[in-house]
């Protein structure tokens, strides 16, 4: 509605980058990379990952690709490819080893965090790249901070719900898949009663299991087949079962 916009933000699946032919971002980003819809790319990991580097295969010198530079995946198929070629994009890894919960460091600049809803490492992983592709576009610093101050997140995502008897609760229900569980758990301070379920997509909760063993006092399972995460979880930690949301809600709010 109203005027065209100067600038648009795509969010871009890899079903998406498979069928794009003209398609040039200025400013491009690959945040992460971790198996899923493997069955659309004959089971190849390889073969994703290399769709979604198609996101930058029309860029030009005066475009900007932002990479993760810690992500596994990206790594080996950058050290694998002739990437970028001579009129390809210009390349900025980011990486957030350092990480500080107070601010944020980005280039020359400071960035107060403490304000922001955006909590945990991955979440300053994201607020580094979108600052990154928002100073590329001339905007300034000042802005930015009060965008990170003012941000929402997206629902379901680490939303929060509300705090009671203090015990803090959190909508986390977009988080489906492992990699996204992870970021989770490493985002959270304080111990942890979790509900989680569904149906098993052949999941493996190996790189889970540091994070519970740490954080996680007690699972409640809510899903159509629990076998899994009970098999995987029940020697680590007390594991109950619910048959509705709102029975999940209550069995880890009386565990909290």
């Amino acid at each position: 509605t109203g005027a065209p916009a100067d600038i648009h933000v795509l969010e871009l699946s890899s079903f998406q980058l498979d069928g794009i032919k003209s398609f040039r971002p200025r400013v491009a980003i690959l945040l992460n990379i971790s198996p899923d819809h493997l069955d659309r790319y004959d089971h190849r990991m390889e073969n994703y990952v290399a769709s979604k580097f198609r996101i930058a295969m029309n860029q030009r010198p005066e475009d900007l690709f932002i990479l993760d530079a810690d992500d596994p995946y990206i790594r080996e198929w950058l050290e694998e490819n002739a990437f970028p070629s001579a009129n390809g994009p210009r390349l900025l890894k980011v990486s957030l080893r350092n990480y500080d919960k107070q601010v944020l460091r980005v280039g020359e600049s400071i960035f107060d965090m403490q304000q922001s809803p955006l909590k945990g490492p991955h979440n300053h992983f994201n607020a580094t790249c979108a600052i990154l592709a928002a100073k590329e576009m001339g905007v300034s610093d000042e802005a930015i901070q009060q965008g990170l101050n003012s941000f929402v997140n997206a629902p379901h995502r680490l939303e929060w719900v509300a705090e009671v008897n203090g015990v803090a609760f959190i909508d986390d229900s977009k988080a489906t898949n492992v990699d996204a569980v992870q970021r989770a758990l490493e985002s959270m301070d304080r111990p942890v009663i979790w509900i989680a379920g569904g149906t098993d997509k052949g999941n493996d909760y190996s790189a889970l299991m540091p994070l519970v063993r740490q954080k996680v006092k007690a699972l409640v399972c809510l899903g159509i087949d629990n076998e899994k995460l009970k098999a995987s979880f029940g020697k680590l930690i007390p594991v109950d079962e619910a048959r509705s949301a709102e029975e999940a809600v209550r069995k880890a709010a009386a565990l909290a």
